[in-house]
């Protein structure tokens, strides 16, 4: 670790709240929204005929080693055919997050949770998201139950949605658990400790591989990108971590994305409208035509995500040790996801990443502001009860969602930066291998490894395309303005 690394974790926090503000992002609670907070008391509900009690299954929560913020709980049951019921409970936030009240105000305002390397700055306050509105352990917690079935093939053939106390049996990680299921790792403690959990996650992993191998049989894209985490030692920056994909993570993600398609196909059904979760045809098409061309491969000229697809499973196949630099580049190239207002029985742009139409954000709800959205239009279904949002409200809210969304990644990004700054201040002239992440008028981005980061090419990057792999030397770095400049050294 170079001498310019000791910079406190405060010196990062600094950074943030400033950018924060910048990015037009509130880091800080109001007086009126801590006191709704600090006036909450744990909810004591008895379950009725509009509330089942669900709290004797085995339900568990898979999370990364250190969230306190869950969300969502999963429990499956073997059907005949080697079908199976698949649960999913979602933390119910709008419970004590009463629309229009100061909480209810900054969530709509921010959108999201900012996950800093810094310090996270919650959509609700931590009394809320770690603790009364969290499927914490060993808690009776009301939650929205998404009810699928999923036949051997992995289709989701019928769903339901309704409301539920829960409890949750067990606290996992993700790591643990990973390790454990691909025979790399003793069972969890906390997996040996209910009876009956490891059959329950065994059956669990199975469904999610089924779900994932109906998903890119229809198209949708395999891709693996890594997120750096920071490493902290007494309040010092040690490293930037990559945050590797395993088997609990898929296990999860397979859910929560059959989770979010049957809380769409619920609202269309019942003709609310409702915000989708959208990722149009790529505009760079063409610049992905001729990645896949660079390695041998041809797709068609107008986009098409299975054969996408089919060309990224090969280049897995052939070059594992690669594949990350290629899914990054093609992440770059797909552009970003966006929120629209969706009135049932009109054109719908779907989701071309995951191949799938009928998409929202409904199982986040402590940590984004379209998922509690979403879960007041289901009570509100449930209760057959008026929609509690217009259609020129969800129309607003979605654009305001998409802003404050890129905004919110862009202040990650700039303390990522920062932080990466710091552990490179000591390595001016040093070289790094990379690829280009971004290539516009605007500027020529290339992104390194050890410390996973990126930078600007500020000296030679003409004719740089993204997913070029080029060799540069760094030339200059600020910390204050999360400033990484590089040299093309090739």
């Amino acid at each position: 670790m170079s001498g310019a690394a000791n910079g406190s974790a405060g010196r990062l926090r600094d950074i943030a709240r400033r950018v924060m503000r910048e990015r037009g992002l509130l880091p800080d609670f109001t007086a009126a929204g801590q006191a709704q907070a600090d006036a909450l008391r744990e909810a004591q509900v008895a379950p009725g005929p509009a509330l089942r009690d669900l709290r004797l299954l085995l339900w568990a929560s898979i999370d990364n080693d250190d969230s306190l913020d869950l969300d969502q709980l999963s429990f499956a049951a073997a059907l005949p055919d080697g079908a199976a019921r698949v649960l999913v409970a979602i933390a119910d936030v709008d419970a004590a997050v009463p629309r229009d009240s100061p909480l209810d105000a900054h969530a709509a305002h921010n959108t999201a949770s900012v996950y800093t390397a810094a310090q996270v700055f919650p959509m609700l306050p931590a009394r809320l998201s770690t603790d009364l509105t969290s499927l914490s352990q060993d808690h009776d917690r009301l939650a929205i139950v998404i009810d699928m079935r999923v036949d051997a093939a992995g289709r989701m053939d019928d769903s339901t949605l309704y409301r539920a106390l829960v409890r949750n049996r067990a606290k996992l990680a993700y790591n643990s658990v990973a390790a454990w299921l691909d025979g790399a790792g003793p069972m969890p403690a906390a997996v040996g400790a209910v009876p009956g959990m490891a059959d329950q996650l065994r059956l669990q992993d199975r469904v999610a591989a089924t779900l994932k191998e109906q998903r890119h049989a229809r198209g949708a894209l395999t891709l693996e990108t890594r997120e750096a985490r920071p490493v902290f030692a007494a309040g010092i920056l040690q490293t930037l971590t990559p945050d590797e994909a395993n088997r609990a993570k898929e296990l999860i993600e397979d859910f929560m994305i059959a989770a979010n398609t049957a809380t769409m196909r619920f609202l269309e059904a019942r003709r609310i409208p409702a915000l989708r979760r959208v990722l149009r045809i790529p505009a760079h098409w063409e610049r992905i035509v001729a990645v896949a061309a660079s390695s041998g491969a041809r797709l068609p000229a107008v986009p098409n995500a299975a054969a996408l697809n089919d060309f990224l499973v090969d280049r897995r196949r052939r070059e594992p040790e690669r594949f990350e630099d290629l899914s990054l580049t093609i992440v770059k190239l797909l552009g970003r996801g966006e929120y629209v207002m969706e009135v049932p029985g009109t054109p719908d742009p779907g989701h071309f990443g995951l191949a799938i139409s009928d998409y929202t954000h409904s199982t986040a709800p402590n940590r984004r502001f379209p998922d509690l959205l979403t879960q007041r239009l289901v009570k509100a279904a449930l209760a057959a009860a008026a929609s509690p949002y217009t259609a020129e409200e969800l129309s607003t809210l979605a654009a305001h969602c998409t802003v404050q969304e890129d905004n919110a990644a862009r202040v990650e990004r700039f303390v990522a930066k920062s932080a990466a700054a710091l552990l490179l201040e000591g390595r001016i002239g040093a070289r790094f291998d990379g690829i280009v992440t971004g290539a516009s008028p605007k500027g020529t981005w290339v992104r390194i490894g050890a410390p996973t980061t990126e930078g600007r090419v500020v000296s030679g990057q003409d004719g740089l395309e993204v997913g070029d792999h080029v060799g540069v030397r760094l030339v200059r770095t600020d910390v204050e303005q999360g400033f990484i400049d590089f040299a093309r050294a090739d």
